[in-house]
């Protein structure tokens, strides 16, 4: 039997087992998760029709398909990958459009022909919201730390990334954001205000609250 150093490590096969239990659990969950939305990427891929929507799925698909590898490789090895996470950037980043005009009611597909743009930029919206979230909470959970780093850096990446289908379906009037009433909107945004002076923190020797 091989000797377990001072912090934990053994090694097994040349790999380092230098991961929690729980920690295992939760990191086959986001790489399953991130397997399903690669796949899910692919499969919607042959129904997208508008060249815009085209170029995000790819360059998302890309993105996510090189962090799913640096993921795979930090967990198998508990070291650091052989390359570093990049940031995800929006290009042509536009600002969004506010309001609601009419539209029409919607309700499920009756068959293929039905997909359309509207449908597939909403399914890629929630798969890359569900898995920035799993990743957050993953991400506490890791005892590794270099695996601790790697997922988090991915959440601000999926952030943008959701962003930026937000974005394109806002333009197309597929996401529409309604307002507040100018006054409600007031009252909401000075609500709050930064606190000043200097917080009185209790000392060592404050008295004992019963």
């Amino acid at each position: 039997m091989q000797q377990q150093s001072q912090f934990g490590i053994q090694q097994r096969n040349g790999q380092q087992l230098n991961h929690g239990g729980h920690e295992l659990f939760d990191a086959h969950e986001v790489l399953t998760c991130q397997i399903n939305v690669l796949d899910q990427f692919m499969i919607s891929r042959q129904y997208v029709k508008d060249q815009e929507l085209l170029n995000i799925l790819d360059r998302q698909y890309e993105f996510m398909l090189s962090h799913y590898n640096l993921t795979c490789e930090s967990f198998a090895t508990g070291q650091k990958p052989s390359q570093e996470t990049s940031t995800y950037l929006i290009p042509n980043m536009t600002q969004p459009v506010y309001g609601i005009k009419p539209s029409p009611p919607k309700k499920p597909n009756q068959s293929l022909a039905d997909v359309k743009d509207a449908g597939i930029s909403g399914h890629m919206l929630g798969l890359i919201k569900t898995h920035a979230s799993l990743l957050t909470m993953a991400s506490v959970e890791m005892t590794n730390p270099v695996l601790r780093r790697v997922l988090a850096s991915q959440v601000q990446n999926f952030i943008e990334m959701a962003y930026e289908i937000f974005l394109y379906q806002n333009k197309h009037a597929y996401y529409q954001v309604p307002q507040l009433a100018s006054a409600d909107a007031l009252q909401m945004l000075n609500a709050y205000v930064p606190s000043t002076g200097t917080p009185q923190m209790p000392g060592t020797g404050a008295p004992a609250i019963h």
